[in-house]
């Protein structure tokens, strides 16, 4: 007998009971794009290698170590997608989306990075993004933490702090990237293999240690904002203007990077205490050169992503989320039973959209079918007997309530069940 096949390690099943979770953070941050004006846009899980390559940039982790790449048939090197932005400016400039004044895109759906996996962190995990196209000033970035922070509101979520800080633009982040690195040299010796090699490769990324030892050190780090010249200064001044004025708590970190070499100007990211080490729930910046990385003319953008898996943790910690209601289970029992039974549910589930309705389905005695009905968590059984096929009837149960057993005429079963639910 073989034995029952597994999982990939880091690539987990969303059960049913766990759903509801996921089903209200993805309806209700549609909701919010909706209300600022932003489109879905849905992207392939496999993309050409030069998608990322190009964008993320070789020396990162995520494209030296964490990419799940291979070539196919044809000998052309493919990659599962370890992140949405690159995809999303792939798919703008491949369908012309781009050029024609500001555009607003949003995403969602399974990423995949060939990581350790951890609590908050997978193989294949999931984010929901935001993209804003053609906005190259300081109100689109408050724009896009606008937006962020009205998602939060809406989720309930009030445990989140925003912490923001500047990038300045590339020739500024090169200067600043070689005293960074002859910082580090210098302190060589101090530093574990892992950390001396992320030096080499990007030292930027050092900032973003989690080694107490390593945070220690980069106290006497120079910082970034002391190489940003006048126009890059001026517009992270006007971002904190706008903040403030919108009432936005933020707190500047001048260590924030993001671990993607697209990114300049603005970076943040929203940050809980509640999820112990992994405690970035969503995080982005601006991205103004990387339209034209990926063969387009300059074009400026900036968005965040969001994960998923991080944010349902922190629902089910609310535990205000409930599964919807499961209206009617339908009970038949006699000759013919099954055939009535099922043009009823037909009709019922056709003339009232939002009811939730599991019809039995294997036959079996009252008894048999009520024990289904009552681990079904309907709140009534509708009864076919065969009383009520014979008097054209429909016995009302109530399962959970303790009110009586009503008997509707079949005609009147489907007016019942729609006052019934909308007092619910």
């Amino acid at each position: 007998m073989n034995s029952p096949l597994r999982s990939i390690r880091g690539m987990n099943d969303i059960l049913p009971q766990d759903i509801h979770y996921w089903q209200s953070l993805e309806n209700t941050a549609e909701q919010v794009f909706a209300a600022f004006g932003f489109e879905e846009i849905r992207l392939p899980l496999l993309e050409k290698t030069e998608v990322f390559t190009r964008a993320i940039g070789s020396a990162t982790d995520v494209v030296s170590k964490e990419m799940y790449s291979f070539n196919d048939r044809n000998d052309e090197s493919l990659s599962l997608r370890p992140e949405g932005t690159a995809g999303v400016v792939r798919a703008a400039l491949q369908n012309g989306l781009l050029y024609a004044g500001v555009r607003r895109l949003w995403y969602s759906g399974p990423m995949f990075r060939y990581e350790r996996p951890q609590k908050g962190r997978s193989r294949q995990f999931h984010q929901i993004g935001a993209e804003l196209f053609g906005a190259p000033d300081a109100d689109a970035d408050a724009e896009i933490l606008m937006l962020g922070s009205h998602l939060w509101k809406s989720l309930g979520l009030h445990n989140l702090r925003l912490e923001i800080n500047s990038l300045g633009n590339s020739q500024e982040r090169a200067r600043y990237r070689d005293k960074l690195y002859a910082f580090l040299g210098a302190h060589r010796d101090e530093l574990d293999d892992q950390t001396n090699e992320r030096a080499e490769r990007n030292p930027l990324r050092v900032l973003d240690s989690k080694d107490p030892k390593v945070r220690l050190l980069l106290e006497d780090a120079p910082l970034l904002a002391e190489h940003l010249g006048e126009d890059s200064r001026a517009h992270y001044q006007q971002l904190k203007r706008y903040l403030d004025k919108l009432g936005i708590e933020f707190n500047e970190n001048p260590r924030l990077v993001r671990g993607l070499d697209y990114y300049c100007h603005t970076v943040f990211e929203w940050i809980t205490d509640d999820l112990g080490a992994q405690g970035t729930v969503c995080a982005g910046g601006r991205y103004d050169k990387l339209i034209e990385l990926q063969g387009g003319k300059p074009f400026a953008g900036i968005g965040f992503a969001m994960g998923e898996e991080r944010l349902i943790e922190l629902l089910g910690q609310k535990g205000d989320i409930v599964p919807p209601l499961q209206h009617a289970f339908l009970v038949a029992v006699g000759e013919n039973s099954a055939e009535s039974a099922l043009e009823l549910a037909y009709d019922l589930r056709a003339g009232i959209p939002e009811l939730r309705l599991i019809a039995n389905l294997g036959g079996g005695s009252f008894k048999t079918q009520f024990k289904r009905a009552d681990r079904s968590n309907a709140l009534f059984a509708l009864v076919l007997g065969e009383e009520e096929l014979r008097n054209g009837k429909v016995a009302v149960k109530f399962l959970r309530s303790g009110e009586g057993q009503l008997n509707l005429d079949r005609g009147a079963v489907g007016d019942w069940i729609r006052s019934y639910i909308a007092a619910l």
